[in-house]
Protein backbone atom coordinates (compact mmCIF):
# COMPACT_ATOMS: atom_id res chain seq x y z
CA UNK A 1 0.00 0.00 0.00
CA UNK A 2 1.43 3.27 -0.93
CA UNK A 3 1.74 5.93 1.90
CA UNK A 4 1.08 9.75 1.55
CA UNK A 5 0.86 12.86 4.56
CA UNK A 6 -0.84 16.05 4.41
CA UNK A 7 -0.07 18.68 7.16
CA UNK A 8 -2.59 21.38 6.66
CA UNK A 9 -5.21 22.65 8.47
CA UNK A 10 -8.91 21.20 9.38
CA UNK A 11 -12.08 22.32 7.00
CA UNK A 12 -15.22 21.85 10.00
CA UNK A 13 -17.10 22.06 6.12
CA UNK A 14 -15.23 18.85 4.69
CA UNK A 15 -14.67 20.60 1.41
CA UNK A 16 -10.96 21.85 1.50
CA UNK A 17 -8.07 21.33 3.78
CA UNK A 18 -7.57 18.08 5.30
CA UNK A 19 -10.36 16.48 5.08
CA UNK A 20 -10.16 17.15 0.97
CA UNK A 21 -6.63 16.00 1.08
CA UNK A 22 -7.86 12.71 2.84
CA UNK A 23 -10.81 12.26 0.89
CA UNK A 24 -8.24 12.61 -2.56
CA UNK A 25 -5.72 10.34 -0.88
CA UNK A 26 -8.08 7.63 -0.17
CA UNK A 27 -10.00 7.55 -3.84
CA UNK A 28 -7.14 7.69 -5.46
CA UNK A 29 -5.73 4.06 -3.65
CA UNK A 30 -3.40 5.78 -1.37
CA UNK A 31 -3.37 5.34 2.15
CA UNK A 32 -3.77 8.80 3.80
CA UNK A 33 -2.29 10.18 7.19
CA UNK A 34 -2.51 13.39 8.33
CA UNK A 35 -0.72 16.40 10.53
CA UNK A 36 -3.56 19.17 11.94
CA UNK A 37 -1.59 22.68 12.04
CA UNK A 38 -4.72 24.64 12.65
CA UNK A 39 -8.48 24.31 12.97
CA UNK A 40 -10.38 26.44 11.03
CA UNK A 41 -13.76 27.11 11.81
CA UNK A 42 -15.19 27.94 8.06
CA UNK A 43 -17.93 26.51 5.60
CA UNK A 44 -18.97 27.47 1.84
CA UNK A 45 -19.78 31.05 2.80
CA UNK A 46 -17.11 31.93 5.57
CA UNK A 47 -13.76 31.64 8.01
CA UNK A 48 -15.34 31.81 11.67
CA UNK A 49 -12.14 31.13 13.28
CA UNK A 50 -8.94 29.92 13.15
CA UNK A 51 -6.74 28.32 16.07
CA UNK A 52 -3.47 26.97 15.22
CA UNK A 53 -2.13 24.45 17.11
CA UNK A 54 0.85 24.58 19.26
CA UNK A 55 3.93 23.80 17.39
CA UNK A 56 5.38 21.12 19.60
CA UNK A 57 2.22 19.53 18.67
CA UNK A 58 2.82 19.78 15.15
CA UNK A 59 6.34 18.09 15.69
CA UNK A 60 4.82 15.33 17.81
CA UNK A 61 2.10 14.67 15.32
CA UNK A 62 5.40 14.66 12.30
CA UNK A 63 7.42 12.12 14.79
CA UNK A 64 4.49 10.01 15.45
CA UNK A 65 4.06 9.85 11.50
CA UNK A 66 7.90 9.35 9.79
CA UNK A 67 8.12 6.98 12.98
CA UNK A 68 6.23 4.69 12.33
CA UNK A 69 4.75 4.55 8.89
CA UNK A 70 6.72 6.53 6.72
CA UNK A 71 5.45 8.59 3.77
CA UNK A 72 6.35 8.26 0.40
CA UNK A 73 4.76 11.85 -0.87
CA UNK A 74 4.24 14.86 1.48
CA UNK A 75 1.27 17.24 0.78
CA UNK A 76 1.64 20.70 2.90
CA UNK A 77 -1.13 23.38 2.72
CA UNK A 78 -2.54 26.25 5.03
CA UNK A 79 0.31 27.03 7.13
CA UNK A 80 -1.32 30.24 8.69
CA UNK A 81 1.76 31.67 11.08
CA UNK A 82 5.93 32.19 10.79
CA UNK A 83 6.15 29.91 13.84
CA UNK A 84 4.45 26.76 12.12
CA UNK A 85 6.11 27.59 8.83
CA UNK A 86 9.63 27.09 10.40
CA UNK A 87 8.29 24.25 12.64
CA UNK A 88 7.01 22.15 9.54
CA UNK A 89 9.92 23.08 7.50
CA UNK A 90 12.37 21.75 10.46
CA UNK A 91 10.80 18.63 10.07
CA UNK A 92 10.68 17.95 6.81
CA UNK A 93 14.69 18.64 6.26
CA UNK A 94 14.76 16.29 9.56
CA UNK A 95 12.89 13.23 8.17
CA UNK A 96 13.79 14.20 4.13
CA UNK A 97 10.65 12.48 2.17
CA UNK A 98 11.21 11.90 -1.33
CA UNK A 99 8.49 13.88 -2.79
CA UNK A 100 7.01 17.18 -0.64
CA UNK A 101 4.16 19.28 -2.38
CA UNK A 102 3.37 22.45 -0.94
CA UNK A 103 0.17 24.29 -1.40
CA UNK A 104 0.98 27.72 -0.42
CA UNK A 105 -2.25 28.66 0.99
CA UNK A 106 -3.25 32.49 1.17
CA UNK A 107 -6.55 32.92 1.27
CA UNK A 108 -10.14 31.15 1.37
CA UNK A 109 -12.28 30.37 -1.53
CA UNK A 110 -14.43 33.34 0.09
CA UNK A 111 -11.31 36.00 0.19
CA UNK A 112 -10.69 35.17 3.84
CA UNK A 113 -6.86 35.05 5.02
CA UNK A 114 -5.59 31.92 6.05
CA UNK A 115 -2.02 33.54 6.39
CA UNK A 116 -0.92 36.06 8.70
CA UNK A 117 0.03 39.44 7.21
CA UNK A 118 4.05 39.64 7.31
CA UNK A 119 4.38 35.60 7.38
CA UNK A 120 5.37 36.09 3.55
CA UNK A 121 9.16 36.26 4.03
CA UNK A 122 9.41 33.32 6.26
CA UNK A 123 7.38 31.72 3.35
CA UNK A 124 10.46 32.04 0.48
CA UNK A 125 13.03 31.78 3.07
CA UNK A 126 11.90 28.37 5.18
CA UNK A 127 9.02 26.79 3.18
CA UNK A 128 9.59 27.19 -0.89
CA UNK A 129 13.25 26.07 -0.94
CA UNK A 130 11.54 22.23 0.11
CA UNK A 131 9.24 22.38 -2.22
CA UNK A 132 9.44 19.16 -5.19
CA UNK A 133 6.43 20.80 -6.40
CA UNK A 134 5.08 24.46 -5.52
CA UNK A 135 1.38 25.34 -6.70
CA UNK A 136 0.30 28.26 -5.68
CA UNK A 137 -2.67 30.04 -8.40
CA UNK A 138 -2.17 32.89 -9.49
CA UNK A 139 -2.91 35.59 -6.40
CA UNK A 140 -0.44 33.51 -4.18
CA UNK A 141 2.20 33.54 -7.62
CA UNK A 142 1.67 37.09 -7.92
CA UNK A 143 2.31 38.04 -4.00
CA UNK A 144 5.04 35.75 -3.82
CA UNK A 145 6.86 36.24 -6.98
CA UNK A 146 5.95 40.73 -6.91
CA UNK A 147 5.18 40.10 -10.79
CA UNK A 148 1.03 40.82 -11.81
CA UNK A 149 0.03 38.01 -14.09
CA UNK A 150 -2.03 38.67 -16.95
CA UNK A 151 -1.08 35.65 -19.35
CA UNK A 152 0.79 32.36 -20.20
CA UNK A 153 3.84 34.29 -20.27
CA UNK A 154 3.22 36.02 -17.30
CA UNK A 155 2.60 32.64 -15.70
CA UNK A 156 6.46 31.14 -16.57
CA UNK A 157 7.86 34.60 -15.88
CA UNK A 158 6.48 34.18 -12.14
CA UNK A 159 7.42 30.30 -11.88
CA UNK A 160 10.73 30.82 -13.01
CA UNK A 161 11.09 33.64 -10.52
CA UNK A 162 9.81 31.53 -7.96
CA UNK A 163 11.89 28.42 -9.01
CA UNK A 164 14.81 30.49 -8.43
CA UNK A 165 13.61 30.91 -4.41
CA UNK A 166 14.69 26.87 -4.52
CA UNK A 167 11.70 25.54 -5.43
CA UNK A 168 12.37 22.16 -7.78
CA UNK A 169 9.31 22.96 -9.70
CA UNK A 170 6.62 25.24 -9.83
CA UNK A 171 3.01 24.61 -10.55
CA UNK A 172 1.48 28.17 -11.66
CA UNK A 173 -2.31 27.25 -11.24
CA UNK A 174 -4.46 29.30 -13.58
CA UNK A 175 -8.02 28.77 -12.48
CA UNK A 176 -8.03 32.73 -11.64
CA UNK A 177 -7.28 33.73 -14.84
CA UNK A 178 -10.20 35.21 -17.51
CA UNK A 179 -10.16 32.27 -19.69
CA UNK A 180 -9.46 29.01 -19.92
CA UNK A 181 -7.62 27.25 -16.90
CA UNK A 182 -4.37 26.89 -18.52
CA UNK A 183 -1.96 25.19 -16.01
CA UNK A 184 1.71 26.26 -16.14
CA UNK A 185 4.63 23.91 -14.90
CA UNK A 186 8.33 24.90 -14.81
CA UNK A 187 9.94 21.78 -13.53
CA UNK A 188 13.66 23.42 -13.40
CA UNK A 189 14.83 22.87 -16.84
CA UNK A 190 11.46 23.56 -19.41
CA UNK A 191 8.14 24.74 -19.05
CA UNK A 192 5.08 22.36 -19.46
CA UNK A 193 1.66 23.48 -20.36
CA UNK A 194 -1.58 21.98 -19.11
CA UNK A 195 -4.69 22.92 -21.01
CA UNK A 196 -8.17 23.19 -18.62
CA UNK A 197 -11.13 24.06 -19.93
CA UNK A 198 -13.35 26.44 -17.62
CA UNK A 199 -16.46 24.84 -15.44
CA UNK A 200 -19.27 27.19 -15.12
CA UNK A 201 -19.69 26.28 -11.61
CA UNK A 202 -19.63 28.24 -8.16
CA UNK A 203 -18.95 25.39 -6.07
CA UNK A 204 -14.76 25.18 -6.10
CA UNK A 205 -14.69 25.29 -2.53
CA UNK A 206 -10.86 23.13 -2.16
CA UNK A 207 -9.71 22.81 -5.22
CA UNK A 208 -6.26 24.08 -4.64
CA UNK A 209 -6.36 21.17 -1.63
CA UNK A 210 -7.74 18.94 -3.96
CA UNK A 211 -5.20 19.32 -6.79
CA UNK A 212 -2.05 19.44 -4.57
CA UNK A 213 -2.82 16.36 -2.58
CA UNK A 214 -3.47 14.49 -5.79
CA UNK A 215 -0.20 15.36 -7.07
CA UNK A 216 1.59 13.74 -4.18
CA UNK A 217 -0.82 10.95 -4.11
CA UNK A 218 0.00 10.27 -7.78
CA UNK A 219 3.82 11.19 -6.92
CA UNK A 220 3.83 8.29 -4.26
CA UNK A 221 2.42 5.83 -6.57
CA UNK A 222 5.27 6.21 -8.65
CA UNK A 223 4.75 8.60 -11.13
CA UNK A 224 7.11 11.40 -12.65
CA UNK A 225 5.92 14.80 -11.93
CA UNK A 226 4.59 16.16 -15.28
CA UNK A 227 2.35 12.71 -15.45
CA UNK A 228 1.69 13.44 -11.48
CA UNK A 229 0.42 16.64 -12.54
CA UNK A 230 -1.74 15.74 -15.91
CA UNK A 231 -3.40 13.02 -13.56
CA UNK A 232 -3.88 15.41 -10.96
CA UNK A 233 -5.57 18.16 -13.40
CA UNK A 234 -7.95 15.46 -14.88
CA UNK A 235 -8.78 13.99 -11.56
CA UNK A 236 -9.45 17.75 -9.93
CA UNK A 237 -11.45 18.56 -13.41
CA UNK A 238 -13.57 15.21 -12.85
CA UNK A 239 -14.35 16.69 -9.40
CA UNK A 240 -15.54 20.18 -10.59
CA UNK A 241 -17.39 18.65 -13.60
CA UNK A 242 -19.46 16.46 -10.91
CA UNK A 243 -19.48 19.20 -8.03
CA UNK A 244 -22.31 18.65 -5.27
CA UNK A 245 -24.20 20.86 -4.61
CA UNK A 246 -24.39 21.55 -0.79
CA UNK A 247 -24.03 25.18 1.13
CA UNK A 248 -24.93 28.48 0.59
CA UNK A 249 -22.08 29.40 -0.67
CA UNK A 250 -18.88 28.19 -2.89
CA UNK A 251 -19.99 24.29 -2.39
CA UNK A 252 -17.67 21.58 -2.47
CA UNK A 253 -16.51 18.98 -5.44
CA UNK A 254 -17.19 15.13 -5.43
CA UNK A 255 -13.57 13.62 -4.59
CA UNK A 256 -15.23 10.21 -5.44
CA UNK A 257 -16.87 11.01 -8.63
CA UNK A 258 -15.28 8.40 -10.37
CA UNK A 259 -16.93 5.75 -8.03
CA UNK A 260 -20.76 7.01 -7.90
CA UNK A 261 -20.43 7.28 -11.72
CA UNK A 262 -18.90 3.71 -12.43
CA UNK A 263 -16.01 4.86 -13.93
CA UNK A 264 -11.69 5.02 -13.03
CA UNK A 265 -9.79 7.68 -12.08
Amino acid sequence: MHTALTIAGSDASGGAGIQADIKTMSALGVFAMSVIVSVVAENTRRVISIGDVPTNIISDQIDAVFEDIPPEAVKVGMLSSPECMRCVAAKLREYKPQHIVIDPVMYAKNGSPLMEEGSIGTLIEEVIPIATVLTPNIPEAERISGASIHSIDDMKKAGEAIAKMGASAVLVKGGHHIGNADDVLFDGNEFHIFPGRRINTKNTHGTGCTLSSAIASYLALGKDLTEAVRLGKEYVTGAIEHALELGKGNGPTDHFFMYRKGGDV
